[in-house]
């Protein structure tokens, strides 16, 4: 195995008894680690301590990006937004400071990447997520109804 590559391996029990073995090998990311984080969920896997505290480690494992993106999508999956507003949200849900430069850097970085869509209003700008826009039909590619 190369020098940049980790080994995991990971032994789960289920509350009626089923034991499952994973294995990762590679170039593991913390969103990786995330979406197991998920499955475990689903799979309504206990761990040996409560189900704070798996949420606890999985919060301690995101990026402050990934952090930022997941308040994004789970509280503004239709709605407007700005960066005061997940600025508050984060320090609330991830009790640990953050200035606002950074959330702004990061939201600019989703708006150019295509991620969220920016708008000014005032001094400030109002996002939104970009599937939102493309969901909703403008006037000139809409079918005509006329007979």
């Amino acid at each position: 195995m190369g020098p940049g590559k980790k080994r995991f391996k990971i032994e789960l029990e289920d509350a009626e008894g089923s034991k499952y073995n994973l294995s990762l090998e590679g170039d593991v990311s913390k969103e990786k680690i995330m979406k197991i984080v998920e499955f475990m969920d689903l799979l309504n896997i206990e761990s040996n301590g409560s189900s704070e505290d798996k949420t606890f480690t999985a919060k301690a494992a995101a990026s402050v990006g990934d952090k930022i993106w997941s308040l994004v999508d789970g509280k503004f999956p239709y709605g407007g937004f700005t960066s005061t507003d997940i600025l508050e949200l984060y320090e609330d849900q991830y009790n640990e400071p953050v200035k606002l430069s950074i959330i702004s850097t990061y939201l600019s970085r989703y708006s150019d990447r295509g991620r969220l869509v920016r708008n000014r209003q005032g001094k400030e700008w109002v996002y939104k997520i970009a599937r939102q826009q493309q969901a909703q039909p403008s006037p000139s590619t809409s079918p005509d109804l006329r007979l």
